[in-house]
């Protein structure tokens, strides 16, 4: 069994496959996510087969020479337990070997597992979920004095050069490929907050997500100045999306536990952001929504 097993390049017709796989495993990915992972690094994203047949996957993407993250590590249940896991990972550590800084997203019981490589936690990301109406209930949770003077449009009316250089100095690394294939895929919809002189002061992204049963809508990246036009995005997102929302918020960010709860999601779950080499001094204090666990 073990010589006939292979790791190879993701192909296109691999991608529903792999999508399906990220349903069954609870990840709730968004549509069309895994295709912008391909787009983001082709050569980083690997379908693991035995005797042709894929069993499992795993992305080791590089935004650039410094900065790689690890996620969509999955293995098929039935094949779990034959070390097929150990090789996928291998795989990506070793195309990453020459990046200083490696992150991904760890599950509780797999920490242990991820220090023995070198990596160390950084913070908790929590996953959020609401199911609304067309839009969120109760009150604002702010005064319109603290909103006044502020705007949100949509993307696509909008250069995307305002949102990239916002975006560039609140995450890790700049990720403008990245950033720029996932504002302008046709699911879901994007909406920027600017100020009177059409400078960007946030914006943020809701898409539509598979779950384990049925469909639902995933918002990130959602980032912001302050914890009002926080929720100004968000009402603006929700606004016409009936269903279960989800959205994942970086532990760094000492707001965004207050906001969620206050209009009404609950914690879902927990992962922990890990990272091998040294993490830059980056504040989390603006980033509401990651915009997926699978790339950071």
């Amino acid at each position: 069994m073990i010589n006939s097993f292979s790791i190879r390049n993701l192909q296109f017709e691999d991608i529903p496959i792999i999508t399906n796989w990220a349903k069954i495993e609870g990840f709730a990915p968004g549509v069309g996510d895994v295709l912008i992972y391909r787009n983001t690094d082709q050569q980083g994203i690997w379908t693991a087969c035995l005797e042709g047949k894929p069993i499992g996957c795993i992305a080791g993407v590089k935004y650039n020479p410094n900065y790689g993250f690890i996620g969509l590590f999955i293995v098929l249940e039935q094949y779990r337990g034959n070390g097929f896991g150990i090789q996928l990972w291998k795989h990506a550590i070793n195309y990453l070997k020459d990046v200083p800084l490696i992150g991904l997203e760890a599950a509780p019981n797999r920490i242990n597992d991820y220090k023995k490589w070198g990596f160390e936690i950084c913070s908790t990301t929590t996953r959020w979920q609401c199911e609304c109406i067309d839009e969120l209930v109760g009150p604002n949770l702010y005064t319109d004095y603290e909103l006044e003077g502020f705007v949100i449009q949509q993307a696509n009316d909008l250069p995307s050069s305002g949102v990239q250089i916002y975006d560039a100095s609140r995450e890790t690394t700049p990720r403008p490929h990245f950033l720029s294939d996932w504002l302008d895929r046709k699911e879901g919809s994007v909406s920027v907050l600017l100020d009177k002189n059409h400078i960007c002061h946030g914006f943020g992204r809701i898409r539509p997500c598979l779950l384990k049963a049925g469909k639902g809508w995933r918002i990130g990246p959602l980032l912001a100045d302050t914890p009002p036009l926080a929720e100004m995005l968000l009402r603006r997102l929700i606004s016409s999306h009936s269903g279960t929302i989800l959205i994942d918020t970086p532990g760094l960010n000492p707001y965004s536990k207050y906001l969620l709860e206050s209009l009404g999601f609950s914690e879902v779950s927990r992962t922990f952001r890990m990272y091998k080499g040294i993490h830059p001094p980056v504040s989390n204090n603006q980033v509401y929504g990651l915009a997926c666990l699978e790339l950071g």
